[in-house]
């Protein structure tokens, strides 16, 4: 069956989404989860959390997808002990060395894999397979087919997205809001830079061809399409930080579409809480060009009438759905929004009204004009039946009696639920009645009253023997019942593996640092090879979210999991920057993997990076063979959406080079071959002049993105220049000693 997941960012949330018919719920704790800004659980919260659901059947996922600095690894492995202990059912991750840690540790506990990570083929399914995943959640970018044949071929349990918000990015390629916003997307503190306004432009004409949204995704929405994804094992919906009753709408419409008695009307109802408009989203192939809304970033509400007259009571507005009193209205005018609450509403005869559908009139201060849209963005009733919906049981479990006992003896009950049984005696003697025995009908009546619990009477078999039983002893034997059969019911298997300290060490050796060029252009690369580079990546480079992986007879460029098991025979691979590695155990197991060197992340500063080959060094008695990007335009994200079409440039990038424009600066766009899509950094990294400070690196690399002849030529001379001259003073002597370099900041 397919287990519907649903978002919670606060307890109420939880309980909203519980009782609306959720199978699973997935949360975050204080630290280390990609929605810092919710209002996320703390361990005592947690604890209650996972009570209140496993007793309802409910499964607790707990989110840990996001990348960990081995400053960090302690907390982030304290943390997984503490939820492991409260019993969590699953961690959503990002980061390898979490998800080691789950593996190795944590037997009853699920590693699955988030979006974060970028899977979306068979091949990175199979690897995480291998390496004891027990789901992934797949890329939102994956089309309907292509999950089927995933689900059907890797017969591994998938998780896909059904509703709310979409990032723009393929999830963990996304490196603009670090970059510009200074706060990190995979530090789970995104500041939302594709919501912003920006400029279109053709660099190349510098034609400005909009000031738009241009980045800003509609809203998911599969409801009319439900039937077709109960194969997937988990369908979830986004919206951690969305309030309860967005959760208790969204999840109860769709419990209503898997269970087959949906309505119009609740489909329509999916519109008056928030949303951004819908897309069908890729997963059903929509069109690049409708995929994003450019005129309005946040909540657009729905529809409800149109300004068609001002008079002496204000405006008059023409109804096509109801308004109410304490309503959210947004009025569009000249492309700017008015929004306000409804603290009074007038009839034509300017009676104050508590609501409408025909026509009504508004007093306000702002000045609007004829054919204004009138929009509601929050309903105020709607608002207050969704309240009343939580907390609620949206099922009550079974309980079978058996009840036994004679005068002069303790009674005994003999209770199953769901296969659970457990047996209770009174703590009194049973007295033979004087008049009326209490009858079975009478403990029936008496026991039955279940309503504060999670529980139903169904059967029971009932040998008494003319005895006279006190209600009060019957409610205190109910209550008695009730904690016994909870106790039962959560407790569950547990077992923590210690770790035995027998690891395989992989070390390289240290060598004087060699370039590396990574040429986008065939013009690029010729000066490259021109210029003597020993290692270049062109047409090796195998991208994240690949769709195909050649056979080739050279060494590769790697940027994400699939890759990985395509060429997973081979040792001569280099992981990219994409699988954003942080940590020295993530380091670690891509070189358990075969991969012969690693890229570090965007994400790290100098610090960072020494820490990561200290710990590395201490853990394996000797380095790791790294590389590390000291130059170019850092790729602000990939995406499988290209701005251009919205604006019918569509094949126009042969001709022509196009940017993103904001008050901050002018960021390039990558048009590739498979129009998908790279918008790169405005700022251009340069570390030239730190080389000779970075210890323990076996290569450095240009990214050559944007540059033309002369400057690609320019840029790799100074590089080698640089890293020869070096030599030659001994300021790349790679330092073998475990702590020395470390006492030095290098930037």
């Amino acid at each position: 069956m397919t287990e519907l997941l649903a978002p919670a960012g606060s307890f109420e949330a939880l309980v909203a989404a519980i009782s609306n018919g959720a199978d699973a719920i997935y949360l975050g704790m204080n630290r280390f989860g990609a929605r810092a800004y919710a209002n996320n659980f703390s361990l005592d919260e947690l604890k209650k959390a996972i009570e209140y659901a496993h007793l309802r059947n409910v499964k607790i996922y707990v989110t840990m997808n996001t990348i960990v600095y081995d400053s960090e690894l302690n907390d982030a492995f304290k943390q997984l002990k503490d939820i492991y202990d409260c019993q969590v059912d699953g961690v959503i991750v990002q980061d390898l060395a979490i998800f080691n840690y789950i593996v190795k540790h944590c037997p009853q506990m699920e590693a699955h894999c988030s979006t974060q990570m970028g899977i979306d083929d068979l091949e990175g399914t199979l690897l995480f397979k291998n390496l004891k995943a027990k789901r992934v959640v797949l890329s939102r970018e994956v089309d309907i087919e292509k999950l089927k044949t995933i689900k059907k071929i890797a017969k591994m349990p998938i998780e896909i997205f059904v509703h709310g918000a979409l990032c723009v990015s393929y999830s963990g390629n996304c490196l603009m809001s670090g970059l510009i916003g200074y706060r990190s997307g995979n530090r789970g503190r995104c500041v939302g830079s594709c919501r912003k306004q920006y400029e279109l432009i053709n660099t190349t004409t510098n034609e400005k061809l909009s000031t738009s949204y241009i980045l800003s995704m509609k809203d998911l929405n599969t409801i009319d399409y439900i039937n077709q994804l109960k194969f997937a094992d988990s369908i979830k919906i986004e919206g951690r930080m969305k309030e309860p009753v967005y959760v208790a709408n969204v999840v109860n419409t769709y419990r209503k579409a898997l269970d087959g008695h949906i309505t119009n009307q609740d489909k329509l109802n999916l519109n008056k809480t928030f949303n951004r408009t819908y897309t069908k989203g890729y997963i059903f192939n929509e069109d690049k060009k409708d995929i994003v809304n450019i005129d309005k970033p946040n909540n657009f509400g729905y529809l409800v009438g149109e300004i068609i007259a001002k008079t002496k009571q204000g405006y008059e507005i023409k109804l096509c759905d109801f308004v109410n009193q304490m309503d959210m209205l947004r009025i569009s005018h000249n492309g700017e929004d008015i929004n306000f609450s409804v603290s009074k509403l007038y009839d034509k005869n300017d009676n104050l009204i508590s609501s409408s559908k025909t026509n009504c009139f508004i007093k306000i201060k702002e000045a609007l004009s004829i054919g204004d849209k009138v929009y509601k963005t929050k309903d105020y009733n709607f608002n207050k039946e969704l309240e009343k919906t939580f907390p609620k049981e949206y099922k009550r479990f079974d309980l079978n009696l058996y009840v036994y006992g004679h005068s002069n003896e303790a009674m005994t009950i003999e209770c199953e639920c769901e296969n659970k049984k457990i047996t209770i005696q009174s703590d009194f003697i049973l007295e033979k009645a004087l008049t009326t025995p209490t009858s079975k009908e009478q403990f029936i009546k008496q026991f039955n009253r279940l309503s504060d619990s999670i529980y139903q009477l169904k059967d029971i078999e009932y040998f008494v023997d003319d005895c006279f039983i006190p209600a009060t002893k019957i409610n205190e034997l109910r209550r008695n019942i009730v904690a016994k059969m909870n106790e039962v019911r959560l407790k569950r298997p547990h077992k923590f593996i210690e770790d035995d300290g027998n690891i395989k060490k992989i070390t390289f050796p240290l060598t004087s640092p060699k370039l590396a060029v990574y040429c986008t252009t065939l013009e690029q690369y010729n000066v490259a090879k021109e210029l003597g580079v020993e290692i270049i990546y062109y047409d090796n480079i195998i991208r994240r979210n690949e769709a195909t992986y050649p056979k080739m007879d050279k060494e590769l460029l790697i940027g994400g999991y699939g890759g990985i098991y395509a060429y997973k025979d081979s040792n001569d691979f280099v992981t990219d920057y994409s699988l954003n590695v942080v940590n020295h155990i993530a380091v670690y197991t891509l070189h358990s993997l075969n991969a012969k060197r690693v890229t570090l992340s965007y994400e790290l500063n100098h610090k960072q990076i020494k820490d990561l080959i200290q710990a590395y060094y201490d853990e394996n008695g000797g380095y790791p063979n790294l590389e590390m990007i000291v130059y170019g335009r850092a790729p602000m994200m990939f995406t499988h959406y290209c701005p251009l079409k919205v604006f019918n440039q569509c094949g126009k990038c042969h001709k022509s080079n196009y940017a993103l424009k904001d008050e901050y600066g002018v960021f390039p766009i990558l048009n590739h071959k498979d129009c998908t899509t790279t918008i790169l950094n405005g700022k251009i990294l340069n570390l030239i002049d730190d080389l000779q400070d970075i210890k323990n690196i076996n290569v450095f690399r240009i990214q050559l993105t944007t540059e033309d002849k002369l400057e690609s030529q320019n840029i790799i001379k100074m590089f080698l220049d640089k890293i020869k001259s070096n030599r030659k003073t001994n300021l790349f002597d790679q330092n073998i000693n475990t702590r020395g370099h470390f006492n030095k900041e290098i930037l």
